[in-house]
């Protein structure tokens, strides 16, 4: 398999169960909203701030789409179903994980959506930014690992023996 790429909330999991996942499978490390931030120079906040969700969008959209890698484990932003182009060129590169945590527990995980740069579409709380991107993650999703109630060793045991399974 050549990379793992993690989709989901904000609050999901995907850089904490990523980083430990690589380590556990010998892989690399990407988090593309360290990339998007270290190719703009900015924040995602005030990226987000400065385009608008949409411009946004479309700046995570390239980035993501020029990310080349091999045996990486590829933790992405949680907008970044948003970019069709992205999600299309992840599915070449690898195996495209969809990290699932149910509304009130990511309610409780993430904190302020302004601090944390999470892209709402108009959208105000937790459920309504879930609402509207769950189809988008059930669509592009490989595999799918529900993260409720599961401590981080559990989460990258189950994750690992899925992809040695593929």
């Amino acid at each position: 398999m050549k990379n793992i790429i993690l989709i989901g909330m904000p609050g999901s999991g995907k850089s904490t169960v990523g980083v430990v996942l690589a380590k556990r499978l010998g892989y690399h490390f990407i988090d593309s909203d360290i990339v998007i931030q270290e190719t703009y120079n900015q924040t995602l906040e005030q990226l987000i701030e400065a385009h608008g969700d949409a411009g946004f969008i479309q700046i995570e959209n390239d980035v993501n789409k020029n990310i080349e890698a091999e045996k990486t484990i590829i933790a992405t932003g949680g907008s970044a179903v948003y970019g069709a182009e992205a999600m299309e060129h992840f599915r070449k590169i690898g195996t495209i994980v969809y990290l699932q945590v149910a509304e009130e527990n990511l309610a409780e995980r993430l904190g302020s959506l302004k601090e944390r740069g999470v892209v709402s579409n108009g959208k105000t709380t937790v459920r309504e930014i879930l609402e509207d991107r769950q189809r988008l993650y059930e669509k592009y999703a490989q595999i799918t690992v529900c993260q409720d109630h599961k401590t981080l060793r559990e989460s990258v045991e189950e994750l690992s023996a899925l992809i040695e399974t593929k």
